[in-house]
This record gives C-alpha cells, sequence and structure tokens, in this order.
C-alpha cells in the first residue's frame, strides 16, 4: 500500500484540510462524532496519512492539564484516531499512532486517551496501560468523579502510579 504520511499543526491545515478530517471522522465514527469532539481533537498536532492523494487515517494530540497527587502534569492527549473503514486492521493506526507517541515523548510528561472498546486493542498493543485508578474532572462547580471513564482511559510513558485520581482540566461536551 502506497501511504504518504505528515504531521502539521491544526494552525496548517486550511479549511480544505480541515474539511477532510471532519469528514474522515464522521465517517469513521458513523455519525456519532459531535461539534464538541471535533473541537477537541483541534489546536494541536495531526498525524495524517493519505493514499493516492486521498486521506485515509487521522489522529491528533493536544495538550491538557491533569491534576495528579498534587502536581500539574502538562500531558499529550490523544484524539479523532480513525481510519477509513475499508482500510483497517492494515497497520495505518498504528502509523498514526507512532507519530503521535513521538510528539507526546518529545513535548509532555505523559500521554492519555480515552478508548471505545474496538478501539483499545490498538493502544494496548502499542503499550498504552488502562489507567486503574479514579478519573476526575475539575469542573466549574469542583472536583467531579467519572466513574463511567474508569475502564476506558488508557496513559502512555511515564505517567505517575494510580495511588491518587488523575484529574482533568474541564471542556465542554465530553470531558475525556
Amino acid at each position: 500500500m502506497d501511504v504518504r504520511q505528515r504531521t502539521v499543526h491544526t494552525s496548517g491545515l486550511g479549511p480544505a484540510g480541515l474539511a477532510g478530517i471532519r469528514g474522515l471522522l464522521d465517517a469513521a465514527f458513523d455519525g456519532d462524532f459531535s461539534d464538541e469532539d471535533w473541537d477537541h481533537g483541534l489546536g494541536g498536532m495531526h498525524a495524517l496519512v493519505h493514499r493516492g492523494g486521498e486521506l485515509v487515517a487521522h489522529g491528533s494530540v493536544v495538550m491538557r492539564r491533569v491534576l495528579h497527587d498534587g502536581r500539574s502534569y502538562r500531558i499529550g492527549y490523544v484524539e479523532g484516531v480513525a481510519v477509513r473503514a475499508d482500510l483497517r486492521r492494515h497497520g495505518l493506526g498504528g502509523l498514526v499512532m507512532a507519530s503521535l507517541e513521538r510528539m507526546i515523548e518529545g513535548a509532555y510528561a505523559f500521554g492519555a486517551l480515552a478508548a471505545s472498546e474496538t478501539g483499545a486493542p490498538l493502544y494496548r498493543a502499542r503499550g498504552w496501560r488502562l489507567w486503574d485508578g479514579r478519573i476526575e474532572v475539575l469542573g466549574p462547580a469542583g472536583v467531579v468523579r467519572l466513574p463511567e471513564e474508569e475502564g476506558t482511559t488508557y496513559v502512555w510513558g511515564q505517567a505517575p502510579p494510580a495511588t491518587a485520581p488523575l484529574t482533568f482540566d474541564w471542556r465542554d461536551g465530553d470531558v475525556l
């Protein structure tokens, strides 16, 4: 498979590039990709894979703040990982993740993501570890536990031990 891979900041994508990514994500998530989900993946770096000039895989990493055991960490949070349906299970998701992991390793304390049931095997195979502690968010009304995110949140790299909760910064829509 003849593919071309590149990384680019959101600011370098332009309207056509953004529209192409949004189209891929809408199709890959079967219409379950909200405007808030879209917003969460912007403002950071994007890993793009093209085949024959067409975008076939994407993922982004954005900076988030996470509190853990009295410390604030600057982490790379993975968003919008998707591969065109007819090209899944051909290594394209791995290409995207390898780029994102290099970015996390070079710029952040550690990486984190929320995985779907179908996406989790890819992340586990690449060394992402299920966070086995409590997940919280620092919201407008204070700290709120997110038990539904426990069991779906993965970390990568030099993540601290699960001796205290991970408390993520607030954002609209699905917080994680």
